[in-house]
């Protein structure tokens, strides 16, 4: 059971994971075309780095041995889903997610990550890439939330230059909204 607040929002934690040399898995989802960083819902009760743990070991099959927790944001980071994505006849009405993300470093070989420990897999496949390449994989509604989850972990993955600068493909809105929030 999914914790949603009175906003509509559902609780959830969201994960990216660097090989510690610049590059972060994003996961193919199970049966469709789609990429994104592992991420799930946080139970009722269940603090939010328990449920990055549960969610890491569910999606990617990694265990708390296998990583470094390096960071995680300050606060709830929201995206509204698309009309055509709210299910309406439940309750509570879900309108988008709310989302505690977390960096993480891989500590053990690349060869753990694995998607069979969950009777229903969300993922099927993964890869490695460049930092902020999850931005343009991503359904385009989550990309806003992605964007400032890579720009405010950044930092704490780039702890000597910083992250590298965003690429030439954004649109100029997303490079507006970096300088913006950098001043």
């Amino acid at each position: 059971m999914d914790f949603i607040d009175e906003q509509g929002f559902r609780a959830n934690v969201g994960i990216i994971l660097t090989d510690g040399g610049g590059r972060v898995l994003i996961a193919g989802r199970r049966g469709r075309g789609g990429w994104q960083f592992p991420q799930g819902g946080i139970q009722p009760e269940e603090s939010t780095e328990a449920a990055m743990f549960r969610e890491l070991r569910e999606e990617v099959g990694l265990v708390p041995a296998d990583v470094e927790v390096v960071g995680s944001t300050e606060g709830w980071l929201r995206y509204r889903l698309p009309d055509r994505y709210i299910r309406r006849e439940r309750t509570p009405l879900c309108i988008g997610q709310k989302q505690r993300w977390f960096l993480l470093q891989l500590k053990s070989d690349q060869s753990q990550v694995r998607f069979d420990l969950s009777p229903e897999p969300e993922f099927d496949r993964c890869r490695w890439v460049d930092y902020w390449r999850p931005v343009k994989e991503v359904v385009y509604f989550k990309r806003p939330v992605y964007v400032r989850a890579l720009q405010e972990l950044g930092p704490l993955a780039f702890p000597n230059d910083g992250p590298p600068p965003p690429p030439s493909w954004w649109p100029r809105r997303w490079h507006r909204a970096l300088r913006e929030r950098a001043s």
